[in-house]
């Protein structure tokens, strides 16, 4: 009978060793953050029937190489993992090779197909598609970006991104068929087509936005 809990050992190491590194990162990568994707990570894998000692640590490692440079963050995350001997009392070799392909695999940008399960799991752990932050993020994203704009100008430039990445026709992959990610996008993509309505969201998150 497959355990619905990771081994109380590992568990220990991590939350001891690991997850108070995230300590050291920005807001939106913090320990808050790393347990959020381990419990997303657990969820998915005890529905696939995936191992939930390697789904676990995937998630618990997927971003300590922002401790470097962002761009590469997810291949040097890989190869601490990799290169952390401790995790050789629960992982065979094979299984950390996997592990470390799952993690180089889930950055959210990525165009190509996780390698594995695993890269799956995670990717799709690490993904926030919630409508409400979904909209507030990029429309906080463009007052950083473009603060010469007026509200229209943002208005436009949302759509835009909103049409881009997350309509029918974006570029956006999910991985995982049934997710909560699936739902939310769903909704998301429905408030798109409808400009009229998505308008409103857009103006009320707006305002909230600029009157801090």
């Amino acid at each position: 009978m497959m355990t619905q809990n990771p081994s109380l050992d590992l568990v220990e190491f991590v939350e001891t060793q690991i997850l108070p590194q995230y300590a050291q990162f920005d807001r939106a990568h913090n320990m808050e953050h790393a347990t959020r994707v381990i419990r997303r990570s657990l969820d998915l894998a005890r529905r696939i029937g995936a191992d939930l000692n390697m789904a676990y640590t995937i998630a618990a490692y997927h971003d300590l190489g922002l401790s470097g440079p962002r761009a590469i963050h997810h291949l040097t995350s890989g190869k601490i993992l990799t290169q952390d001997a401790r995790l050789k009392r629960w992982f065979n070799a094979d299984q950390l090779k996997v592990m470390r392909e799952a993690v180089e695999d889930h950055r959210a940008s990525a165009s190509r197909v996780p390698r594995s399960i695993y890269g799956k799991i995670v990717a799709e752990a690490d993904r926030d598609l919630d409508p409400e932050t979904v909209i507030r993020r990029t429309i906080q994203f463009g007052l950083s970006n473009y603060p010469e704009m007026n509200s229209e100008g943002h208005w436009q430039r949302f759509m835009q991104h909103m049409d881009e990445k997350y309509s029918v026709n974006g570029y956006i992959r999910l991985w995982i068929q049934g997710s909560d990610n699936e739902r939310a996008l769903n909704t998301l993509r429905s408030l798109i087509a409808q400009p009229l309505k998505m308008r409103e969201v857009f103006t009320r998150i707006f305002k909230e936005e600029t009157t801090k």
